[in-house]
């Protein structure tokens, strides 16, 4: 195990803030994260990310031309439309219980998404 720097630096405001709306989502609309947790931590750091860079959680699962165009139109930024409208998500943060790769958790470790963070970044 790494050790993480437990400083408050604004990206890890933005990573604790997009962790803490993924749980709530998900305990709101009834959804599991994935059962792999790499697939939640990446998929949350993807969502701080563009929250950071762009000012909008966009969907970080997509190819987009144009981001910023993206997120003014806000279709993909998150939860997308698909996710509001259906319970589809693409990246599968938002699992359905009767999804074949839906865990049982509905909320992760903020330094483990930190770990997978520092691993993808080394």
């Amino acid at each position: 195990m790494t050790s993480v720097n437990t400083d408050k630096t604004g990206s890890d405001k933005v990573l604790e803030a997009m962790k803490n709306f993924a749980e709530q989502y998900a305990k709101r609309t009834g959804t599991y994260f994935c059962s792999d947790p790499s697939v939640t931590a990446v998929v949350i750091e993807g969502l701080a990310k563009h929250k950071e860079e762009l000012g909008a959680p966009l969907c970080p699962c997509r190819h987009y031309e144009d981001k910023e165009a993206e997120v003014k139109n806000t279709y993909w930024n998150c939860p997308c439309v698909p996710m509001r409208e259906r319970k589809e998500c693409h990246c599968m943060l938002f699992i359905t219980p009767d999804n074949e790769f839906a865990g049982d958790k509905q909320e992760i470790d903020l330094e483990y998404i930190k770990e997978v963070r520092a691993s993808m970044a080394s």
